[in-house]
């Protein structure tokens, strides 16, 4: 076998591999003989048939074949031996194959990119420094409360904050509209639930009260029939509630799970399940530092057959969790370019990041990934069940084994940069970023 390879690019390579007509030969008749001892012909017992007729009738046919299981057997075989990589499946460019010729094929395929740096020596990154207070502990039983809001009827003029009940028709020119109209139809005033004006129209409305809304439909509405459409809204206010916030009490804590109510057992709880997140949240932003830099550092040419196959996988994602909400995949945008970017991304940090584990042969040793598994599951109500399902079956701990592997790498590539404590607030912290 003779292997001959040239660069079409950064990352492509034309490999071209050539057998000599021996092997070709050899394949060929093996197979043709096979064949013979079947093939049935009119005149002839089966098998009987002289090898010309047979080969006449399906040469061509087992000469694709044996070109097929040829092409299999020996591409892996000449991509060893030039120490190439494929990235992604090969495309073919293959001469015929015939008798008493030698057999060449011609193969076009993207391979892995070199990674040149594999550090953030000298690179610096900012680590938070902050601690949970009395103040964020009030404002996390504050939000507490807020989730458990109830409602009560109001004798009087609707603000925000309060619940209404109401029925409604829209039209437009005159004429409902489909999905236009409801009846006892619950929306809070403020929470801007529906299109801008509906609430603002009902500030000040009481229980019984009827209202004529004037509104207009927003340029970029999601029905475009109604998108940039003058409305008129028939509103009739059934009820007024008030918010009611509950008091944190014994029972306030038995809801959320102290079995005895105890209002200080309830705090410290809070308070253990906000020093967590703050674990987290400064893990999470150190990370995403490590990695932003890693690829700043890294500039490669990445293989499209990877970003395709990436893309495929981020279809899936958002699938499976629209399907988790009840939505139909079919609200998946199907355009690949509303993905690239991210799939870019993914992949060329899952390259580099590989490429730095192999090198540095990290491992997601059990000890490691038993304790990543007990410190995920201490958020949990009961967290032993949370453990014994991720070891009841082989492949329940890969995602954490991944998170082990990220860590350690992150901590390795941490050891030559230059770390800066920011001293700031959790509520700084745990604050949203806006988006780059």
């Amino acid at each position: 076998m003779q292997v001959s390879v040239e660069a079409a690019g950064n990352i492509r390579r034309r490999m071209t591999v050539a057998l000599p007509a021996e092997r070709v030969e050899k394949e060929y008749s093996a197979r043709l003989q096979r064949v013979s001892r079947t093939a049935r012909f009119p005149g002839f017992r089966p098998g009987k048939a002289p090898l010309k007729m047979v080969e006449a009738q399906y040469g061509g046919r087992l000469m694709d074949e044996v070109a097929g299981e040829l092409i299999e057997e020996t591409f892996r075989e000449a991509v060893s031996s030039q120490g190439l990589r494929p990235a992604g499946g090969p495309v073919l460019e293959r001469k015929v194959a015939e008798r008493g010729r030698d057999f060449e094929y011609t193969v076009l395929f993207e391979v892995y990119p070199e990674i040149e740096r594999l550090d953030i020596a000298g690179r610096r990154i900012e680590r938070p420094v902050a601690s949970v207070t009395d103040a964020d502990v009030d404002r996390t039983l504050e939000s507490l409360r807020e989730q458990r809001v109830s409602h009560h009827a109001a004798e009087r003029a609707a603000v925000a904050g309060d619940q209404l009940t109401v029925d409604f028709i829209g039209r437009v020119d005159g004429e409902p509209f489909e999905g236009g109209q409801a009846s006892d139809y619950r929306l809070v005033l403020g929470e801007s639930a529906l299109i801008p004006g509906f609430e603002d129209g009902l500030t000040g409305a009481r229980a019984g009260e009827e209202r004529t809304l004037e509104l207009r439909f927003p340029d970029d509405y999601r029905n475009t029939h109604l998108a940039g459409r003058n409305a008129q809204f028939s509103v009739t206010v059934k009820t007024v509630a008030e918010p009611v916030l509950p008091e944190v009490d014994a029972e306030f804590a038995r809801q959320l799970g102290i079995a005895d109510g105890d209002v200080d057992t309830l705090r410290r709880e809070v308070r253990a399940n906000l020093e967590r997140e703050l674990a987290d949240r400064v893990r999470t932003r150190v990370r995403d530092q490590v990695f932003a830099t890693l690829l700043e550092i890294n500039t490669f040419e990445v293989p499209q057959a990877l970003v395709e196959a990436e893309i495929g996988q981020l279809v899936k994602q958002m699938q499976a969790n629209l399907a988790g909400q009840g939505l139909p995949a079919e609200a998946v945008p199907r355009d690949p370019a509303v993905y690239r970017d991210q799939a870019l991304r993914r992949v060329r940090l899952g390259l580099v990041l590989a490429e730095f584990v192999k090198r540095q042969s990290l491992i997601a040793d059990a000890q490691a990934v038993r304790e990543r598994v007990e410190q995920m599951a201490a958020s949990y109500e009961v967290p032993q069940k949370f453990i014994d399902w991720h070891y009841a079956q082989p492949g329940r701990l890969s995602d954490i084994e991944s998170l082990v592997l990220e860590e350690k790498a992150v901590a390795l590539l941490l050891d030559g940069a230059k770390v800066e404590d920011v001293p700031m607030s959790f509520e700084e912290l745990t604050r949203p970023r806006p988006q780059s």
